[in-house]
């Protein structure tokens, strides 16, 4: 998530106490935010945050529940945002599952005006990191399927056409040559041709 030196961080604040979060607005325009919305914790976050589109997310609650937590996990897996939670729960557990939830940043010892950017700025290099890991965990999930598929159109031809492991990819890849088209894509043919073939 880049965002320019000059711009202000757009801000979604998730907070139970009303009374708070004036203050905490205050706090977090100070460090180079602007709050773009407030809700409570009950509220349906992934909602808000589709509608508003938040550069971040900022939590104060003081004893995050199971709800809050699988709030912030649908939102992580369907419009991931670095997230930072303030609280008072300092259990590791708690901690464990804020993590988990995707929270890139868990203070337990209250919002602090000179601390708040510098923690903000953190949660953002962390979440980035963890985007940029994330997309390189999928690259290597589709490549290692792709590589399961060839390996089981190649077994399926072994057995039907009575042929080696070899020549078996060599037919499907002068198939694919020929056809302009992928290797995985005739072994997804090969592959869909047997269940419908053999069940």
């Amino acid at each position: 998530m880049n965002n320019p030196a000059n711009t202000k961080l757009k801000v979604m604040l998730v907070d139970e106490a009303n009374e708070r979060r004036e203050s905490i607005a205050e706090l977090l325009q100070y460090a180079g935010c602007e709050v773009i919305a407030s809700v409570s914790p009950g509220h349906d976050l992934l909602q808000h945050i589709e509608e508003y589109e938040p550069d971040l997310v900022i939590i104060d609650i003081e004893l995050p529940d199971r709800d809050i937590m699988e709030n912030l996990q649908s939102v992580q897996a369907n419009t991931p945002r670095p997230m930072v939670m303030f609280s008072q729960d300092e259990e590791g557990y708690t901690i464990r599952r804020a993590i988990e939830a995707g929270v890139s940043a868990y203070v337990v010892d209250g919002i602090d005006a000179a601390r708040v950017r510098p923690i903000i700025d953190a949660a953002i290099a962390t979440f980035d990191q963890f985007q940029i890991l994330q997309k390189q965990l999928d690259v290597t999930q589709g490549e290692l399927e792709k590589r399961d598929k060839v390996e089981t159109a190649k077994r399926i031809l072994v057995k039907q056409r009575n042929v080696s492991d070899a020549e078996a990819y060599k037919l499907m890849r002068r198939t694919a040559m020929e056809e302009r088209i992928k290797v995985i894509e005739i072994a997804e043919r090969i592959i869909d041709a047997n269940k419908l073939l053999c069940g």
